[in-house]
């Protein structure tokens, strides 16, 4: 069975104790203590956890998130790395798997890619065709807000419609790249922009992309 969703862990573990608690983070009003108490309590209070989908529960959510955020910092570097408990839907691999891969994989880069002096990282290519298939499930869903028509190339030449419409830009790019890029993390996306200008600057301005 794939372990991309058990490296990813261990890497975004090791990148948030690495940087410590205050350093930046790619997500807008978060350092990394935020960071990992957001992982912590997505995995381990569900009852909270409903408050990003639920708009009556996100006030109970921040407050619980709050709480773990105050904990010690080891502590709550230590419940990211050994995972959910044994109760968890997420502690079952199969859901593990298909839940996490993209939840660490991008977490991991909002710690990185804050921080100055970063590079792309190389991704070995089953994880990015693990990537590139999740892409193609999701990318509706996390386009649905473009402006634009909007498809996703990446450089064998696969292709995904992210949002239908004209006029289309395509943005190309690594599987984990376009990853990046659909989850809202535009700028600092390590992509190509191709169609009419007046589409790509339109494109460009939006803040709406991703969940």
């Amino acid at each position: 069975m794939s372990t991309h969703a058990k490296r990813e862990r261990l890497l975004l573990a090791d990148l948030l104790e690495a940087a410590g608690p205050d350093a930046a983070t790619l997500c807008e009003g978060w350092r990394t203590r935020d960071l990992a108490a957001h992982v912590v309590v997505r995995e381990r209070r569900p009852d909270a956890a409903a408050g990003t989908l639920v708009p009556a529960l996100r006030e109970r959510l921040q407050r619980v998130q709050d709480e773990f955020a105050a904990k010690p910092y080891e502590e709550l570097i230590r419940l990211v790395r050994t995972g959910p408990p044994r109760f968890s839907p997420f502690a079952v691999k199969q859901v593990d798997e298909g839940a996490n891969v993209v939840e660490f994989y991008v977490h991991a880069e909002d710690v990185r890619r804050a921080q100055p002096g970063w590079s792309a990282r190389e991704l070995d290519p089953v994880f990015a065709d693990a990537l590139w298939s999740r892409l193609e499930k999701g990318a509706r869903l996390l386009g649905r807000k473009a402006p634009v028509g909007l498809v996703l190339r990446r450089p064998n030449g696969q292709t995904v419609v992210a949002h239908r419409g004209t006029p289309v830009v395509t943005v190309s790019g690594e599987p984990g790249e376009l990853t990046m890029y659909l989850y809202g993390r535009t700028e600092v996306a390590k992509v190509g922009l191709e169609g009419e200008p007046d589409a790509i600057e339109l494109l460009s301005s939006t803040k709406q992309l991703g969940l």
